[in-house]
């Protein structure tokens, strides 16, 4: 699932993957203030040999909501591509199976072509699970 703020015009093949379709996330880009949010609610096929949210998922998550917030960023059609150069991940507390977890993504720096962005990964009571920061490199718009 995308959420969209009503006036925001991008190609929905900018938002969705491969990725996001295997693993079942929602997608938030309505916060007014260029944050996002990645949901997920926790089923087996996400789990790791000892029952909890597999740490490549978490990281998954994490630059999808950071990526996003990097991508809606000082941009004059409300959305730039990025590629993530780099990502520093803490994993600190597990998430189990049916648990809904979100990732809040937000910028925090960057230039014309770099971009400094982080996210939180957080539990239905607030409490933070994972966190990032990554840099990423907005992409040039393609002429037609």
């Amino acid at each position: 699932m995308l959420s969209v703020p009503p006036d925001f015009a991008v190609d929905p093949d900018k938002i969705h993957s491969g990725a996001h379709a295997l693993i079942g996330y929602d997608v938030d880009l309505t916060p007014e203030d260029g944050s996002s949010r990645v949901t997920l609610t926790i089923e087996p096929r996400h789990l790791n040999r000892n029952g909890t949210l597999h740490g490549g998922i978490i990281a998954m998550m994490l630059d999808a909501a950071a990526g996003f917030a990097a991508s809606r960023a000082k941009s004059p059609t409300g959305f730039t591509q990025v590629v993530t150069i780099s990502l520093n991940t803490q994993f600190l507390a597990p998430a189990k199976e049916g648990q809904v977890v979100t990732a809040h993504g937000y910028m925090s720096g960057g230039g014309v072509s770099i971009v400094y962005a982080g996210a939180d990964l957080r539990a239905p009571n607030g409490r933070v699970l994972s966190s990032a920061t990554g840099v990423f490199k907005r992409l040039k718009e393609r002429r037609k």
